[in-house]
């Protein structure tokens, strides 16, 4: 697997109020997995604009629901770059079935979404997380870090410098 290094970044998240005190763990992720991570792994999911970071947010609903638009500065050694996409003859066949539709595959048929399949074999090969281009944005890309795979030599934090998100879950119960 080619691994690539991202050069320091800005990326972007929306968080979910409740789960704001939170931001860099990936536990939302973990509850009942995410397109690249099973259910129980860690995944912080990321984007690489502000646009891209809201669309991903909104999803499937009409409006935006609540949240907080929040900025991390990153430097990631060992991330797979897919933001090309499945391109016939770079990358094994498995990949180009990406872009599935991740939860009707195992939630409604009850089978293994190939791309969890694929963040299986990211992190299998020591990748620390995979670029890959938005299917809420077109034209944006998206980056998955799997925070227990980070190690010294990388970078990722939360831009919080006035301190503003909450320290606890308690101001959201």
């Amino acid at each position: 697997m080619m691994f690539s290094t991202l050069p320091i970044s800005t990326l972007y998240r929306m968080l979910t109020p409740r789960w704001s005190f939170q931001p860099l763990s990936g536990a939302g992720a973990a509850r009942q997995g995410g397109r690249f991570n099973r259910p129980g792994e860690h995944a912080l999911y990321l984007s690489f604009s502000t646009r891209t970071a809201v669309a991903e947010y909104q999803q499937f609903l009409d409006l935006l629901p609540p949240g907080t638009l929040a900025a991390f500065l990153a430097r990631l050694s060992c991330i797979v770059d897919f933001r090309r996409g499945f391109e016939a003859g770079a990358r094994a066949s498995g990949w180009q079935d990406w872009d599935c539709n991740w939860r009707n595959v195992a939630f409604r048929r009850q089978e293994v979404p190939p791309s969890w399949v694929l963040g299986d074999e990211v992190r299998r090969s020591e990748g620390k997380g995979l670029a890959f281009p938005s299917l809420a944005d077109p034209g944006g890309f998206n980056l998955v870090v799997y925070p227990d795979r980070l190690d010294r030599e990388d970078r990722l934090e939360v831009f919080d410098p006035l301190g503003a998100l909450p320290k606890t879950q308690a101001s959201w119960l």
